[in-house]
């Protein structure tokens, strides 16, 4: 992966373990954003995220929520993701940057396959609940688990050198490099860990900030922000267009969740289909 500059604008990321922030102060020691942490499994909150939106923000720091993934199969990822954005709405403060899955570890000692199954389950919750597509964050390490499939999503990788972090299956380039934990910035009485972005702050605010942005700053607000169900993500608009074509779904609210009865349909409509197929192609 690249190595990063001098040019490369700079953040932090902060929980709870960083106390009270003094969040104008760090503004003023040159930073451009900030991660901050959410939530982790299906009820707990951060004590300080409220408190540290809503200070980062006013002071002038793109921000970026994210939560701890330590779900072990899919059906609990997608309900932790699903906690993860309830939180967002309830803060009230805009973000900026996407939000972000931290997943690290895997203490539970599941496999390569069903770690991918549990990272997807969950990028795709909550892109479904929110029309954007989130950050992985990880370690350099752990980040050799993830196939290529997720090469789609950004990567926010962590690794504690001065030599940039090495190629993995997903990625040959990071977005964001968490490169020390243990930073000193003004306004935080510990240590934090320290972040870059591939660009500079110009084009941070370019990419992700509302005033040049081309994405209404409503659509950016994850804490305001509900899924347009009229809109086919653009990860599955081929699909989508493939399934409309065949008569499968009627082509109205793509992304709108399936009723079990709409999926009988669906599945019905699939079934009427491949069995006229076989019939065709079956000798006289």
């Amino acid at each position: 992966m690249q190595a990063k500059s001098n040019r490369n604008a700079r953040g932090i990321d902060v929980s709870h373990w960083q106390g009270e922030v003094d969040w104008p102060k760090v503004k003023a020691a040159g930073l451009s954003f900030a991660f901050i942490k959410a939530t982790q499994g299906t009820a707990w909150v951060d004590p300080k995220f409220r408190g540290n939106a809503a200070g980062a923000h006013k002071a002038g720091l793109l921000t970026g929520p994210y939560h701890f993934l330590d779900a072990t199969s899919p059906e609990a990822a997608a309900k932790q993701a699903q906690h993860f954005m309830r939180t967002l709405k309830s803060v009230g403060t805009p973000f900026a940057l996407p939000p972000v899955m931290d997943y690290e570890n895997n203490p539970a000692g599941v496999s390569r396959a069903q770690i991918n199954q549990i990272a997807k389950a969950f990028l795709s919750e909550v892109e479904r609940l929110t029309g954007i597509r989130p950050i992985i964050y990880t370690g350099n390490a752990f980040a050799q688990q993830f196939d290529e499939t997720l090469q789609a999503y950004p990567l926010w990788v962590a690794r504690y050198s001065m030599t940039a972090p090495y190629d993995v299956p997903a990625w040959k380039k990071w977005e964001f490099w968490q490169h020390s934990d243990s930073g000193r910035i003004a306004g935080i009485a510990g240590h934090v860990d320290l972040n870059v972005y591939r660009g500079t702050s110009e084009e941070l605010q370019g990419r992700y900030g509302v005033s040049n942005n081309p994405r209404r700053e409503e659509d950016k607000d994850i804490s305001r922000q509900e899924r347009n169900i009229e809109q086919v993500s653009e990860w599955a608009a081929k699909d989508w267009a493939e399934a409309k074509a065949c008569g499968i779904f009627d082509g109205e609210r793509p992304g709108e969740p399936l009723t079990r009865e709409e999926a009988a349909v669906a599945i019905n409509r699939l079934r009427r289909q491949i069995l006229a197929a076989w019939k065709d192609a079956k000798p006289s």
